[in-house]
């Protein structure tokens, strides 16, 4: 599992930062000791000292070189659908753009849209103009940020097949315009996560399409989530990524591990690729019932699940 902590310095030892920031973001969006529980899909996690709710691009451009100048530690999140967070919660800035950040402006063929729109939002305004590709990620939880980051997919579809072009905020402030060949998309990756980049918004282009065809594959799309992923509880989406050559969840069900529970973390009963949480599970329950699933499907077939969810603790 990806650890985002960091030896940067925590909040609380930082002199005056608290000022500094209400001079860029207004204070009804500093929240201090804000539960972490409230921001992710899990449903999971202790208080950041910290959270930020970014208006706007301009906002980002300005706090960014604060933090690096006095070396704070911060983490950037969408709407915290891929994000488990410690019980202990997180002693950095997190810095949310979901809520806001969620224009979109449509040109013909191309579509912008800025980090914090939900895919969800964008794939059905995508399909009333009658442009066709995107059905795959209308039910993919997450924002526009989040899916180019990881270059989020499902059913055959992926990112990287739709994007134009995509700003990007450097960690120096520094705002680039990058092409899709410049992104170096992969399987659940792209340079914005090998650059620590912060993505702004992205351009999408599509053809023209059949709104009936477009309609009929949302539809399709729709009915296959709902009837095989455990959409009615809290979880951070599918946990494993695909091992090549292989399923996750078919690897966990062939081991006998549907079902399987520590605490209220469970191994889903409908899709053995999730993990949720049945009520009042810990970041801790999580973690260990991901550790015995990996050390199971290692002993039974010589095969490690790498984990898609972020961790963020410390």
């Amino acid at each position: 599992m990806q650890n985002l902590k960091d030896d940067r310095k925590p909040f609380a030892e930082i002199n005056g930062l608290y000022e500094k920031i209400k001079e860029i973001v207004h204070v009804d969006r500093v929240l201090l000791n804000e539960s972490m529980s409230k921001h992710t899909s899990f449903k999971i996690g202790g208080p950041a000292a910290m959270l930020i709710e970014i208006a706007d691009s301009s906002e980002l451009a300005h706090l960014l070189p604060l933090l690096k100048a006095e070396d704070a530690q911060y983490f950037i999140m969408g709407n915290g659908s891929n994000l488990l967070v410690s019980d202990d919660g997180y002693k950095g800035i997190v810095i949310k753009l979901a809520d806001y950040l969620t224009n979109v402006t449509i040109d013909k063929h191309n579509i912008t849209a800025e980090a914090g729109v939900l895919l969800s939002t964008l794939s059905k305004i995508i399909a009333k103009e009658s442009l066709i590709g995107f059905e795959f990620a209308s039910g993919i939880p997450g924002t526009v940020g989040g899916a180019i980051t990881m270059n989020a997919g499902a059913y055959d579809g992926e990112m990287k097949n739709y994007v134009k072009s995509v700003k990007v905020l450097t960690q120096t402030g520094e705002i680039l315009d990058l092409t899709n060949e410049e992104m170096n998309f992969g399987y659940r990756i792209s340079d914005v996560i090998k650059y620590d980049y912060i993505v702004l918004e992205t351009t999408f282009t599509f053809e023209k399409g059949d709104p009936e065809e477009i309609s009929e594959k949302t539809k399709d799309f729709t009915e296959r989530r709902t009837s095989k992923q455990p959409l009615t509880l809290p979880s951070a989406g599918s946990m494993f990524k695909r091992p090549v050559g292989y399923f996750a969840g078919k690897l966990i069900d062939d081991s006998g591990l549907r079902g399987v529970r520590i605490g209220d973390a469970q191994i889903s009963e409908k899709h053995c690729g999730f993990v949720v949480n049945r009520g009042k599970a810990t970041c801790r329950e999580v973690l260990d019932l991901i550790q015995m699933v990996q050390k199971v499907v290692k002993d039974n077939y010589g095969v490690m699940l790498e984990t898609e969810v972020k961790y963020l603790g410390g």
